[in-house]
């Protein structure tokens, strides 16, 4: 007698139905009947749907670790309790830890809870991609990581890991090479006559080509030259290449700072002494900075530091190219050209009786002004890919990545410390960046905070604008009071502007920019917002606010 006839109480289900739906119904019956609008159709039994769930179970299980096999990667599994349960042999071969040895044991056993991305991604739920780390302190991998989501709770987690250890052992051996072969550049450079003297200036914003430009008809010259710029813009760095480009290889190159030394020992240090010239003395006399720059360059930087009465024999040296060291009776000359620096307004400096202007005139036969880094945005990627490589050989890290993010925050600060800033920027961020990425976080607090998320129409215009070549940029555009000099005889107009804020003279700068090119563009207001790579909402904002 079969099931069917046996007169036995069973749940009755259309052909249609679904396993998941069938499943409970075993809990009443260990048969089924099967029965659609006519006849039954048949039974189906709790044993034919265990043997037929296992058989599935049997083929996903073998589809599944095929799979994870041939993706060759290391690939983990751990569940609720942390514990591993899958294992790779393309995991143990990374990390040399066996199958037996590791499966169904927590993975905290094995490799420092604090250095697992797995765990992280556990009890947190965080997806990973490509992020670098480090399991173990002798391992660098790529990791991909995914927590494992069942009814909406977690109870896994997956990780893939890739090992990238030999590739960044060769890249930091690389960067090594790099640094030894820069350093026999430099050596090669001090015997070489054709090096380039405008190396260490990072930068091809069309204001870095000006400045350079400059310096090229500076060179043709002897003549004194005054740098203007703010501090940390780096004008010892051009003073250094005009010194290059116009001096023999042998020439010195002497660079003294008026704001570090104490008045009472300037005159010795500039002009130097003879022996016995005062109590504790070099018994032997010691030579000045004038006679150690002879045929060669003399850089006095910060030179709106010097104390008064040096600026007059400073002055006599200029203009009768001779002087007298400190308890000399014996003139000596002075065969050294001078190159002048400051950050300060020398003309407001010589109103307040400050700075002496017949100095003045002696030092700014040439100016050479130094753009502040918000002139100069488009240069900030090619310099911070230079601090960075040289402070990831300095301390050991390896930067696989600056997230455009990052960048974005860099081009968007206004930078009052100008590169010097950016230089301890990339430092620090060097310091925190552990696992190859560099995060927005990682940069400082204040930096961030102060950030104006308004994109700058400013540095848009400089790339359109050119300025006269011997001068490199208006001095009214650059972020300091120094006006622009004027000749004797002609009316000092920079004077009066002098007194207004250094926003409203930004302002007038700017809005003589934005006719200029608008008339330019035929008054197209679209024309002008594509040329400048800025939304025309941005363009009209900006104007508006300007008043034009």
């Amino acid at each position: 007698m079969s099931i069917l006839d046996s007169g036995l109480s069973m749940p009755v289900i259309p052909s249609t139905t679904g396993l998941a739906d069938a499943i409970p119904l075993f809990n009443t019956s260990p048969y089924l009947l099967i029965q659609d609008d006519g006849p039954s159709l048949g039974y189906i039994a709790v044993s034919d749907v265990l043997q037929e769930m296992m058989h599935a179970h049997r083929l996903m299980e073998a589809y599944f670790e095929t799979t994870l096999e041939t993706a060759g990667s290391a690939l983990t599994l751990i569940n609720e309790e942390a514990k591993v349960t899958y294992w790779t042999s393309g995991a143990e071969h990374v990390f040399s830890i066996n199958k037996k040895d590791i499966i169904g044991k927590p993975a905290a056993d094995f490799f420092p809870p604090d250095r697992l991305q797995s765990l992280k991604t556990l009890y947190t739920g965080e997806t990973v991609y490509r992020k670098q780390h480090q399991p173990r302190p002798d391992l660098f991998a790529l990791i991909n990581a995914r927590p494992v989501q069942l009814d909406g709770r977690i109870v896994g987690a997956v990780a893939a890991e890739v090992d990238i250890t030999t590739e960044i052992r060769l890249h930091q051996e690389l960067l090594h090479m790099t640094s030894k072969v820069q350093h026999l550049e430099k050596a090669v450079a001090r015997l070489r006559p054709d090096s380039d003297p405008f190396a260490r200036i990072k930068g091809s914003s069309p204001v870095i080509n000006q400045c350079l430009e400059t310096i090229r008809k500076i060179s043709t010259t002897s003549a004194t030259v005054l740098i203007l710029g703010e501090s940390g813009t780096g004008k010892e760095l051009f003073a250094k290449a005009i010194h290059d480009l116009r001096e023999p290889q042998t020439a010195p190159f002497i660079a003294i700072n008026c704001g570090a030394i104490p008045g009472s020992l300037f005159e010795s240090e500039l002009f130097g002494y003879e022996k016995g010239a005062f109590s504790g003395a070099d018994p032997k006399g010691k030579k000045g900075k004038i006679e150690l720059a002879e045929g060669g360059t003399l850089f006095l930087d910060e030179i709106g530091e010097m104390p008064l009465e040096l600026q007059v024999k400073l002055l006599r040296v200029l203009q009768e190219k001779s002087y007298f060291p400190v308890g000399g009776t014996r003139m000596k000359q002075a065969s050294c050209r001078i190159i002048a620096a400051t950050n300060q307004n020398l003309l407001g400096m010589i109103a307040r009786n400050q700075f002496r202007e017949d100095l003045y005139y002696r030092l700014n036969v040439i100016n050479l002004v130094i753009p502040p880094l918000r002139m100069r945005k488009e240069d900030i990627y090619e310099l911070t890919q230079t601090f960075l490589q040289e402070f990831s050989l300095l301390y050991n890290r390896h930067i696989e990545l600056v997230p455009p993010e990052v960048f974005k925050l860099l081009f968007h600060y206004d930078w009052p410390g100008n590169v010097r800033e950016l230089r301890n920027v990339i430092e620090r961020i060097t310091i925190l960046t552990t696992d190859g990425e560099v995060k927005p976080e990682y940069l400082p607090d204040s930096f961030i905070s102060s950030i104006d998320q308004e994109q700058p129409i400013l540095q848009e215009t400089l790339k359109l604008h050119s300025q006269p070549l011997e001068s490199g940029l208006s001095p009214s555009s650059w972020g300091t009071d120094t006006p622009v000099p004027s000749h004797e005889g002609e009316k000092d107009e920079s004077t009066d502007s002098s007194t207004l804020s250094y926003q409203e003279r930004l302002d007038t700068y700017e809005s003589e920019l934005l006719l200029q090119y608008l008339k330019t563009a035929g008054g197209n207001k679209r024309t002008l917002a594509r040329q400048l790579g800025i939304s025309r909402a941005t363009l009209y904002n900006r104007m508006k606010r300007l008043g034009l």
